[in-house]
């Protein structure tokens, strides 16, 4: 005989968990309910909206392909000008990629990726050439670790404070390196017998003037574009030091 199932007055019913709206506890509010303890610590947490790739060093990338830059950077520029119509200096990074293959900079696409998204520095899809070029040709940037610096071409008492880097200024810095880099020794030696009372400044003139006697020639606007970086409070005088720090890595 089978039994009768318990009647809503049995302990068996009364036991059973009920699963009523109205049995459901009441919370005044979303924050004291256990969800809403739940969504509250979950927006302290930090929201990440986009990828991020593993950071890398940029140093370790960059001094990776420093000599193959420094062997092609001519050509690597003369490409990206062709490819750069606004003459912004900066090209699509699709432009860049093509030129990371055509030149056999060997990175990898963990490396790429870095490197496209430091230089990417409006955020607009475009690479910024000149600056890679400062990073990997030309020393504008005060480096930790450079023996160079330090030693051979001493640090000014009173970090320099530059001006703007404009397209001429490096185009103008990055033509005149395989000539400073091939006489600089001698160039320094120059500079000094010029500064007599040892500031490390010399005027407009004699920086000038010692450039020429290395067979170094400066069209007006590209003495300008130096001035205007090195020179940013219009004192009429240049550092010749930081001046020769740029191209000694």
């Amino acid at each position: 005989m089978s039994s009768s199932p318990p009647s809503a007055t049995s302990p068996a019913a009364s036991t059973r968990p009920s699963t009523c709206a109205s049995a459901q506890p009441e919370y005044p509010n979303k924050l004291s309910s256990p969800m809403g303890k739940k969504n509250t610590s979950a927006s302290n947490r930090p929201q990440t909206t986009t990828y991020s790739p593993p950071v890398l060093k940029w140093e370790v990338i960059e001094n990776k392909i420093r000599k193959n830059i420094q062997r092609s950077w001519r050509d690597i520029l003369k490409l990206c000008q062709e490819k750069d119509a606004s003459k912004l200096g900066e090209i699509p990074v699709s432009d860049f990629l093509d030129i990371v293959e055509k030149f056999h900079l060997d990175l990898s696409k963990e490396e790429t990726t870095q490197i496209t998204t430091k230089y990417d520095i409006k955020e607009n899809g475009k690479f910024a050439y000149y600056d890679f070029f400062q990073s990997c040709i030309l020393l504008l940037k005060p480096q930790k670790s450079s023996v160079l610096q330090r030693v051979i071409i001493p640090k000014p008492q009173k970090p320099m404070s530059p001006g703007p880097q404009t397209t001429s200024f490096y185009s103008t810095m990055l033509r005149i390196q395989p000539q400073i880099l091939h006489c600089w020794r001698p160039m320094k030696r120059t500079f000094k017998s010029y500064d007599e009372s040892r500031t490390g400044l010399l005027n407009i003139a004699d920086f000038r003037q010692v450039l020429h006697e290395y067979k170094i020639n400066l069209s007006e606007e590209e003495l300008f574009s130096i001035l205007e970086y090195y020179d940013k409070t219009l004192s009429s005088k240049i550092s010749y030091n930081d001046f020769l720090r740029a191209f000694i890595q």
